[in-house]
């Protein structure tokens, strides 16, 4: 089913999917068009004698970015399909298309960041057949000077998209095969004994003050449950009341998938308070109560500052639980659970944990056995 309107932002957003794919042409460049999939997926298109070629999704570009597009490639007089896609007409087009509907909207939003902030100014106007071992090595090389692990996840996007280009017949192999990973760093930050012991200060001594804002008590809940449970940030941020089942929490929609978290007593206590609310939400924003709290902790600079903790982010507080948890004896595949973890391989960085506390445990056997031999040594 073909429709005819004035394409705007607006309309492109108002548009509903049906239960078979439908295009809606535009009246100002006639050569343009919207595809809206069953899915809810919605792709700009270009007509051509006949052909039609995929111009991207309308999640990365306006209408009348698409308008361009559609113009330029009208007065290149190229047919479409006479050589394999632009990069940027295949990865917000086929390839965003094949996997959209099956990921969480946290998912499809870092994606398409990835991919509108960094793999389309690289790559975007290069035609697949075109992009060589080169051009990739010297976009990752660039970007890993100053992001070297979102380059990782970048590279590993790239690869997909490469792979599902294969498989189309677009490529015969792939220009980032050969391209390895930064090294990650093997050494996971975590707080010390007296470290959580000036974060407890601080957060004391916040959660008194006169001038504390209910915002900011809020956050000082949320910063106590992350070192108490190990949960990410915004599984608490977003944790509503449904999920508070005695004493676990039963998180329907974590990052790798539904999972229970059981509640230690001062945990417990935190929660229960906050069940006392008026809201869906747990931690609702102070603006409605409908929502969630905003997930920006500007009270978190503040607080690791006062408690000289400069360089802890506050997903450090999640590896100090699991840290905490490998020094107690627990067995990594319990840290896994405890963690949510989908792959062994993430709870592994923490096996050295206790490596510090076996080491002083070390010393201290080592002076009682020495002070024993001492005393029972013949002169």
């Amino acid at each position: 089913m073909n429709r005819k309107a004035r394409l705007t932002d607006a309309l492109v957003r108002r548009l509903k999917p049906g239960p078979r794919e439908y295009t809606v042409r535009d009246t100002v460049v006639p050569s343009l068009g919207i595809r809206v999939h069953p899915s809810g997926g919605r792709t700009y298109v270009h007509f051509r004698e006949g052909s039609r070629g995929t111009l991207g999704s309308a999640e990365l570009k306006t209408v009348e970015e698409a308008r361009q597009e559609s113009r330029a490639s009208l007065a290149a007089g190229v047919p479409d399909k006479s050589t394999a896609p632009l990069f940027r007409n295949f990865a917000t087009g086929p390839w965003r298309e094949s996997w959209v509907h099956r990921c969480k909207p946290s998912t499809i939003g870092w994606r398409d960041r990835n991919l509108r902030n960094h793999l389309l100014p690289a790559l975007g106007r290069m035609r697949l057949d075109r992009i060589t071992p080169t051009a990739v090595t010297a976009w990752f090389d660039g970007y890993s000077r100053t992001a070297p692990g979102n380059a990782n996840h970048c590279l590993q996007t790239l690869r997909e998209i490469f792979n599902y280009a294969i498989a189309c017949g677009h490529m015969a192999s792939s220009p980032a095969r050969n391209i390895k990973p930064n090294p990650r760093k093997k050494i996971t930050r975590f707080l010390s004994r007296e470290e959580l012991d000036r974060l407890h200060g601080v957060l004391d001594l916040r959660s008194h003050a006169k001038g504390t804002t209910s915002t900011q008590r809020r956050q000082i809940d949320i910063i106590r449950l992350l070192l108490l449970t190990g949960c990410r940030k915004n599984e608490i941020v977003r944790l509503r009341r449904h999920e508070v089942v005695a004493n676990q929490l039963r998180l329907r929609d974590s990052k790798t998938g539904p999972r229970t978290v059981f509640l230690n007593a001062e945990a417990r206590t935190i929660i229960e308070r906050r069940l006392n609310g008026n809201s869906e939400y747990l931690f609702p924003s102070p603006n409605d109560v409908s929502r969630p709290l905003n997930d920006r902790f500007q009270l978190w600079s503040s607080i690791r500052t006062e408690a000289d903790l400069d360089d802890v982010r506050l997903h450090d507080l999640r590896h100090t639980y699991a840290t905490y948890a490998v020094m107690q004896g627990t067995p990594l595949p319990v840290v896994a659970k405890l963690l949510g973890h989908s792959h062994s391989r993430m709870t592994l960085r923490y096996a050295h944990a206790g490596d510090r506390e076996t080491e002083a445990a070390a010393e201290r056997v080592g002076r009682v056995i020495a002070g024993l031999l001492g005393h029972s040594s013949v002169d």
